[in-house]
């Protein structure tokens, strides 16, 4: 079954862009070994834990999953970087919604950057459209939640709970992938999205995408069991 060690071992090797044969070859291994390794049918011992990270030029515990970081820093709430005090923003409560405020905001912000390096402008507006979305129904749970009277909402509660919001989000994922797909095909100029690249584009922002990322695929592989 695989682990965040084989997944991890097998997402390097075809980021450095070389065969198994090779990559086996240059750890000194044979390439049935190293396919057990990325295939999380067999364990290494510590030895070769080292030499792979030698060979990938990244730390053991971003080797083993114990960190997204690839010099083997780990981040606490107060040490990620938090692009939105650039404008004013505080937000005080508990440590949880700090943490989770900078991953987003941080997140956000490359992204949307990135967008605008493609310059498609429907793509750009669908992704806002359904994150925005989003954020309106965690406010309008809040909001509920707190007792407070929703009959003057512009979404009736009778349209927001048989899903009006979720259509429109939908909607909204569906023009997004839909402009991309235009824009690829129009000769955009899409930005490399290789960790180095984005690791020297956006230092410490980055490290907060690499959290949001992690944490949905692990959602994702949870619910489907493969975990």
């Amino acid at each position: 079954m695989a682990t965040e060690f084989s997944k991890t071992l097998s997402m390097l090797r075809r980021e450095r862009g070389v065969s198994q044969r090779q990559a086996a070859g240059e750890l000194g291994i044979s390439q049935a070994l190293l396919s057990h390794y990325e295939n999380g049918i067999r364990e290494p011992g510590l030895a070769f834990v080292v030499r792979a990270c030698n060979y990938y030029r990244v730390s053991a515990d971003y080797l083993l999953g114990r960190t997204l970081a690839r010099d083997g820093a780990t981040i606490a709430p107060e040490d990620v970087y938090d692009s939105s005090t650039e404008k004013g923003n505080v937000l005080r409560g508990s440590m949880a919604a700090m943490l989770q405020k900078k991953l987003l905001v941080n997140t956000t912000s490359m992204l949307f950057d990135l967008l605008g390096q493609v310059g498609d402008k429907e793509a750009i507006q669908a992704a806002g459209a359904y994150l925005g979305g989003t954020l309106y129904k965690i406010y309008r749970y809040l909001y509920r939640a707190g007792g407070n009277e929703e009959k003057y909402m512009l979404v009736d509660n009778t349209a927001f709970n048989a899903g009006a919001v979720d259509a429109d989000l939908h909607l909204a994922e569906a023009r997004y992938a839909a402009a991309l797909e235009a824009a690829c095909k129009d000769g955009a100029p899409f930005p490399d999205l290789g960790h180095d690249t984005l690791n020297r584009a956006y230092p410490g922002v980055h490290q907060s995408a690499l959290q949001v990322f992690h944490a949905a695929m692990d959602r994702v592989n949870t619910a489907l069991g493969r975990k």
